[in-house]
């Protein structure tokens, strides 16, 4: 990323900050971060408010090692701000001349990646309900990335549900995502509408998210692409959906498995191009897209999909569905898909063309299933349940055969042994 979106301030002007406690949430191109204070002082001024945009290494706010240096950083601010509005560093001088902190965010780290050893590290949520229902954070083990520990471990060591705590100001409403197929004929309890209501003749801006959208789209059309399309019939999968439904298991994550197990058959279709040759990756991780309602667009990946069990994976889903929701993923869980999944089928859609996503070689567009009048092998007619793909691949190595045969192999097991996804 190149920039940032400051949503909001969790600490106020003349607020103590500790070193390692979180002062501010920036929005980078897919989800919130929290940037935490290398430094231990006093936020003495705020230099790029909520809802406003700085790129990465500017100066945001300043830190005063004490309280009497405070009135000192403002003005300071007031000065260097006017002079020198492109600074990437800034810093608070007593009057002797001995430089106080400057708060200067590393957009691109989130909080977990660099903990270092002894310090608790808590979401802003979990330290205020910690503080009170008197808990010591010391004695939780988070659940969050990298032992990050949120609000629901608190909540789980006092044994009831939370308060709704008070939130600083944030600019933009939490991304809510939308509605996720639990089978592909599911119809979707709402559609995905824009954070912002459209007025006739205003021009809305683009938020982070629709902006990242839109610079990978135009990359996308960089690459020549192939389209191939296949009807699968959906009896036997839906008849296993049925019968582990009640044990948590989604329809995306069957579809999600059945893809990584056929992608084991044809590494080709899991690779992707590079000036050097084809990359073959190290690992299956199958991204699904969904889309927020903020008018983004998201892919959270099922990491080595082909070698989790049908239940492993469908928690793993539900939880990067739940984090999702605010946008609270790390780059790791949205950035690392070696084959997408993009599911249309909820909405009633029978057929699309899905774009390509940069740095990898296919994507699957699945549409709704339908109860369909075919014929049988013995001539006569019967109804099944099918549903229409169309993948859209990189036709720089990967060709319509080679296309053919994945789905081909795909359907086969979605048709014939859909219960070896449970195994």
């Amino acid at each position: 990323m190149t920039e940032g979106k400051i949503v909001s301030w969790v600490k106020s002007p003349g607020d103590k900050v500790e070193k390692g406690e979180t002062v501010v949430v920036v929005e980078s191109d897919k989800a919130d971060m929290d940037v935490e204070s290398f430094y231990e002082g006093y936020l003495a001024n705020i230099i790029v408010q909520a809802g406003e945009t700085a790129p990465v290494g500017a100066a945001i706010a300043l830190l005063a090692e004490t309280e009497a240096e405070i009135e000192t950083a403002k003005s300071q601010a007031q000065g260097s701000v006017t002079a020198k509005p492109e600074m990437t560093a800034t810093t608070a001088s007593t009057k002797t001349a001995d430089p106080a902190a400057s708060l200067t965010p590393v957009l691109a780290t989130q909080n977990g990646s660099n903990h270092r050893s002894g310090r608790v590290v808590a979401s802003p949520r979990a330290r205020k309900l910690a503080k009170e229902l008197k808990v010591d954070l010391n004695n939780i083990s988070g659940s969050g990335p990298h032992g990050r520990i949120v609000a629901e471990d608190v909540e789980a060591i006092v044994g009831k549900a939370s308060p709704q705590p008070a939130v600083a100001a944030p600019m933009t409403p939490p991304a809510v995502v939308a509605p996720v197929a639990t089978a592909p004929t599911t119809k979707p309890t709402s559609v995905p509408t824009p954070a912002v209501a459209a007025v006739p003749g205003q021009v809305v801006p683009l938020t982070t998210l629709q902006s990242a959208v839109a610079r990978n789209m135009v990359a996308s059309l960089s690459v020549p692409v192939i389209h191939v399309g296949y009807t699968i019939t959906t009896d036997a999968l839906d008849k296993l959906y049925k019968q582990i439904k009640s044990k948590g298991v989604t329809m995306t994550a069957l579809l999600a498995k059945a893809v990584a197990v056929t992608l084991q058959k044809h590494p080709l279709i899991n690779a992707n191009y590079s000036d050097q040759g084809i990359v073959y990756p190290a690992s299956i991780n199958v991204a699904v897209a969904v889309a927020m309602d903020d008018g983004g667009l998201i892919t959270p990946v099922l990491q080595n999909a082909d070698q989790m069990d049908i239940y492993s994976l469908s928690r793993t889903w539900k939880s990067l569905v739940e984090r999702a929701r605010v946008k609270k993923l790390q780059p790791e869980e949205y950035s690392t898909g070696t084959f997408t999944l993009s599911n249309l089928g909820m909405f009633g859609v029978d057929r699309f063309d899905a774009i390509l996503p940069p740095g990898q070689g296919s994507i699957l567009a699945i549409g709704a299933s339908r109860p369909q009048v075919v014929a049988t092998a013995d001539g006569m007619f019967g109804v099944k349940q099918q549903m229409q793909v169309n993948m859209t691949s990189d036709h720089r190595m990967i060709y319509g055969a080679h296309a053919a045969a994945f789905l081909q192999d795909l359907a086969k097991l979605i048709e014939t042994n859909p219960q070896s996804l449970t195994m």
